[in-house]
């Protein structure tokens, strides 16, 4: 079906004009399920039956929105009332919240389908999961949204949720190929949603195109899309008014830590943009960023003591080793130590008009290179200082590793930028591919 290769925009369009139904798209998407499901595991729950029934209701509808009719998957950390929530734990096996979270009530409320629940790391942190990325099912599909990921880049769903703490939606984008879209920190309701940290929580978006992402940020925040950047095209010099994107390259002080795929993904993309006619300039960041990974680490293990305090002092049998240690250095974090890293964040938060001046985005690297053999979800080292500032950040797809396996590069824009930097996005992702 011409829908499922398609963007979902291509598909919303077909659905307006009753070219296609959203029964005949969701079962599309159902048999593609069922016939790549055992091999790639993105799913936690799938009720058919019930997502067919979503569609057809909505099929006898005028159209609410240009979601309406789009099946999209939703991360297992989001409260549905008629999906079980689990959180990727055995500890809250077959838990059902009594009301949707408040990013799946929109979704629902502007006509998307909810076709099931992806799967999720174990409350959203490293353990690997049961997914494999669909292009190499040796390696892993990144983490914690990785069912999302998966799900989105296999062809399963056009669409679908996931969240950032770290690097959540950001470096599984980058490993799966897609779209990862992190929005400005608290642009969107999480009433509903597992809370690990009020500071880093953030939800996530991911799917094949940019004004696929659109679609999703429009029903979640109710604002229109924003026209993409018109700059000429390669090599040529842009139209008379066209804005021409300001891009700064920014290594960051972990550039050492990427592997020699991912450094050199970065810098392609510096000159294909460069050559596409973007202005591309190398700042360096202000005194003290360079420590603002240490203080997402310091703060989200903090806070995830805390937030996960019960599930630890009930059922610490029943967390991955990995999570244990996390929380048991949480535990250990004086009260000082955090609140370093918490004024740490917030002077290099009041800089961030200094940062971004004369700058559209940062370009700078999603992940250290290609996804990682399956024993690990990769590190989020280079988005935890972006998390920490709250700023909104995509992935966008194009280059491939030294494997032949995607490395997507990060744009980083300034709080409250996001419409801004989806419309980058939109002008970038043809340059890089």
């Amino acid at each position: 079906m011409r829908a499922l290769s398609g963007s979902a925009a291509d598909a919303s369009a077909l659905l307006h004009r009753r070219e296609l139904s959203s029964e005949e798209f969701v079962r599309a998407c159902l048999e593609r399920i069922e016939a790549r499901e055992p091999a790639v595991g993105a799913w936690a729950f799938l009720d058919p039956e019930l997502a067919l029934e979503q569609a057809r209701k909505l099929d006898t509808e005028a159209p609410r929105s240009p979601l309406h009719g789009l099946p999209v998957g939703i991360k297992d950390i989001f409260d549905t009332a008629d999906m079980p929530t689990e959180h990727g734990s055995p500890i809250h096996a077959g838990r059902r919240p009594e009301a949707d979270a408040a990013c799946v009530r929109r979704l629902r409320e502007a006509g998307a389908v909810v076709l099931g629940k992806t799967v999720t790391t174990e409350f959203a942190t490293y353990q690997p999961p049961k997914t494999v990325n669909p292009l190499d099912p040796e390696r892993t599909p990144g983490g914690s949204s990785s069912g999302s990921a998966a799900a989105v880049a296999d062809g399963m769903v056009p669409l679908a949720l996931g969240s950032q703490t770290a690097g959540s939606t950001i470096r599984p984008a980058s490993f799966c190929g897609i779209f990862g879209f992190k929005p400005t920190h608290g642009a969107a309701d999480l009433t509903g949603a597992l809370r690990l940290s009020a500071r880093l929580d953030t939800i996530g978006l991911l799917a094949r195109e940019p004004q696929d992402v659109a679609l999703l940020l429009d029903a979640l925040l109710g604002e229109p899309a924003a026209p993409a950047p018109a700059p000429a095209g390669a090599g040529s010099a842009p139209d008379e008014g066209a804005h021409v994107p300001r891009v700064a390259l920014v290594r960051t002080a972990h550039w050492e830590q990427a592997d020699g795929s991912g450094r050199a993904a970065v810098e392609r993309a510096a000159a294909l943009l460069g050559d596409a006619g973007a202005q591309v300039t190398e700042p360096a960041l202000p005194e003290g960023f360079d420590g603002l990974t240490a203080a997402q680490e310091t703060i989200m293990a903090f806070d995830l003591a805390r937030s996960l305090a019960a599930e630890r002092a009930q059922h610490a049998d029943r967390l991955s080793a990995p999570l244990r240690a996390l929380l048991e250095r949480g535990e250990a974090t004086g009260d000082d130590e955090h609140r370093d890293a918490v004024e740490l964040a917030e002077r290099c938060r009041a800089r961030l008009g200094e940062v971004f001046a004369g700058v559209d985005a940062i370009l700078t690297p999603a992940a250290a290179g290609e996804a990682p053999p399956r024993a690990s979800t990769g590190d989020p080292l280079f988005c935890r200082a972006w998390t920490l500032l709250g700023t909104p950040a995509v992935a966008v797809p194009g280059l491939l590793g030294e494997s032949g396996l995607p490395i997507g590069v990060q744009l980083v824009a300034a709080p409250s930028a996001d419409r801004a930097l989806l419309g980058l996005a939109a002008w970038a992702a043809p340059r890089l591919a």
